[in-house]
């Protein structure tokens, strides 16, 4: 288990992480970090730990809206499968219609080819 040293709104943080996140854990440190520094911003020193929670809503809601966009996404990728599915479908009933039309045209063919060749060029397939 590997160990970052973390600063958040101006203290320090010894965190535990899987050993390779650690490049992680300091961008997500530093994401709230910049958060809670834009929010002392637009409402100046309204207490560090406030300035923590408003942080940490606004990222949750960030992250809800990626997650609901996300479902949506994922619905709109079944419907896509489902209609692929369904052209796919129709495609192979059209060429098995097609083949078995080529198939009769064929085999009338070969009976007019039949029938000339046996001198029967009067008589109807």
């Amino acid at each position: 288990m590997a160990h970052v040293n973390v600063t958040i709104a101006g203290r320090a943080y010894r965190m535990a992480c899987e050993d390779g996140q650690e490049p992680h854990l300091e961008r997500l440190a530093q994401t709230i970090d910049q958060r809670i520094n834009d929010m002392r911003k637009t409402f100046g020193e309204i207490g560090d730990q406030r300035l923590t929670v408003m942080a940490a809503i606004s990222i949750l809601d960030e992250a809800s809206d990626l997650h609901a966009k996300i479902d949506s996404l994922e619905a709109e990728l079944a419907k896509l499968k489902s209609a692929n599915a369904g052209a796919e479908s129709a495609e192979e009933n059209w060429s098995n219609a097609l083949a078995k039309a080529l198939d009769d045209s064929a085999g009338r063919i070969e009976r007019l080819a039949r029938d000339l060749a046996s001198g029967k060029e009067g008589s109807t397939p």
